[in-house]
């Protein structure tokens, strides 16, 4: 039987900025010079070059004269940001562009050794590393992992001489999946979107609802039965189509990013980042090489002031003309304060990295790294938590130590006990080193091994301690020694 009621339900919705700042912010500095080519193709107000000074003056010859149609359109709308022409933004402390001539840009890598580089990052085993790079080896050029866990088990067995299973490698595929770029080692493709969704911010209803949909109704979603997840979801055809764009926007070959013209699988890194160390004293600037300065076209602006001389006597079709332009004028100032907010937003984040990681930059050293995670790089920024994770991912810094992933100067820490912080991959990192060094007949219980970081000062107890060798993917001492046989 059919209810019918009311319901009253709060809602927050984005406007047409925030969803295109926030897409901004996600993209990497590659990405970002292709948006604006789009841009630039799709709008013929958006102009790129050096702003016409010329434009200026018709604005403020119009303001004198005392015309305008201030309900349809205003021209200070359009203007307001017009005095910063450039928004190749920069730290107060930014080298000049003459020095940066010298500094490699990118770095070339093939999308395999992206995956291998970013492995070797991990703390891994000696046997996790080689049984990740084996999956690596199998990992095709779309990104996906086509060879079943058991054919690669046996392969390992044959070949290598390695014993291992199904459930061993299942463990070191999870880590690979969450390398860069998002929906790698995937088997499936519902498997390569979700994991894509997961990296997102789940806290926005549209993107929840898409988790939901690829994991309970996959089947369909292929099919387009949208009435039917309609009903099973208790959804509006509005809230399925918001999630449906998101499911739309995620990439089903994470791989072919890397893809050159050659057919080689080979990706360009450009780092959105520059740091520069001069004497001790840091300089952080923006990568804004193939950022170009934009501005709106002044033959447009031109035709608004002729349409706004003739109010009164417009036709139908100078009507239709002066609404077109508006909304170009209005998508292309959006546009341009998206990209000057992202710039700032992204400053305002790396600066706040590289104070909370001051020793590293400085050194180089990994294990100056201080345990740091999104929210205090939040708490510096006043940003929100979500927007932190959308600067942060897939961004890169390029740095006198070479380039790092922005992910990277991100983990949990606890106390010693002389009340130092320390970092949790400091601690398995040092964790790893004694069992990589003990003896072999006789390996180090946990009990042994948390012993031995007390020593050291790290208050960590046993049961702790089985928690990070696991999370490491390291047999218990029994096991450790029946490898080694």
């Amino acid at each position: 039987m059919l209810k019918q009621g009311l319901e009253q339900k709060l809602l927050q919705k984005l406007s047409p900025q925030q969803i295109q700042m926030i897409k901004l912010l996600e993209i990497p500095a590659l990405q970002l010079e292709q948006r604006i080519k789009n841009e630039l193709e799709e709008n013929p107000v958006l102009e790129e070059g050096e702003k016409n000074e010329d434009l200026d003056n018709s604005y403020e010859e119009q303001e004198e004269q005392g015309e305008g149609d201030q309900d349809e359109f205003s021209f200070e709308d359009y203007m307001e940001d017009e005095e910063i022409p450039s928004y190749k933004l920069h730290a107060s402390n930014v080298s000049k562009d003459d020095k940066k001539e010298d500094i490699p840009f990118s770095v070339s890598v093939s999308f395999h050794e992206h995956l291998e580089n970013q492995i070797g990052l991990k703390s891994l085993t000696e046997r996790q590393y080689m049984l990740a790079l084996y999956i690596i080896g199998n990992i095709d050029d779309d990104g996906y992992l086509r060879r079943k866990l058991e054919s690669i088990a046996n392969d390992l067995s044959f070949t290598q001489n390695v014993k291992t299973s199904e459930e061993e490698l299942e463990k070191v595929l999870k880590i690979i999946q969450d390398l860069d770029p998002p929906g790698v080692g995937a088997r499936t493709l519902r498997e390569c979107l979700l994991l894509q969704v997961k990296q997102k911010d789940l806290e926005q209803p549209s993107l929840k609802m898409a988790k939901k949909i690829l994991e309970q109704y996959f089947n369909e979603f292929t099919k387009k039965h949208y009435e039917k997840i309609i009903n099973r979801l208790k959804s509006s055809e509005e809230e399925l189509e918001e999630a449906i764009n998101e499911i739309l926007r995620l990439n089903p070959k994470p791989g072919s990013s890397f893809t050159n013209s050659e057919n080689r699988t080979v990706q360009t890194i450009i780092p959105d980042f520059i740091l520069e160390n001069n004497d001790g004293k840091l300089e952080l600037s923006l990568n804004s090489r193939n950022v170009p300065d934009l501005h709106i076209n002044k033959d447009y602006t031109q035709m608004l002031e002729q349409y706004q001389k003739s109010k009164g006597q417009r036709t139908k079709d100078q009507k239709e003309a002066i609404s077109f332009v508006k909304q170009k004028l209005d998508s292309a100032k959006w546009f341009i304060d998206a990209i000057k907010q992202r710039q700032n937003t992204l400053l305002l984040t790396m600066n706040a990295i590289m104070d909370y990681q001051y020793e590293f930059f400085q050194t180089g050293d990994e294990s100056k790294l201080k345990p740091m995670i999104l929210k205090d790089i939040a708490d510096k920024t006043t940003l929100d938590i979500s927007t932190i994770s959308r600067v942060v991912n897939s961004k890169y810094i390029q740095t006198p130590f070479g380039i790092y992933s922005l992910k990277y100067f991100f983990s949990e820490g606890m106390q010693k006990e002389d009340g130092e912080e320390v970092s949790t991959r400091q601690i398995k990192s040092i964790l790893k080193d004694y069992i990589d060094n003990e003896d072999k007949k006789k390996p180090l219980t946990d009990e042994r091994l948390s012993k031995l970081l007390k020593e050291q000062g790290y208050m960590i107890a046993r049961r702790t301690v089985a928690k990070y060798r696991e999370q490491m993917n390291i047999p218990v001492a029994r096991l450790r020694k029946e490898l080694k046989g």
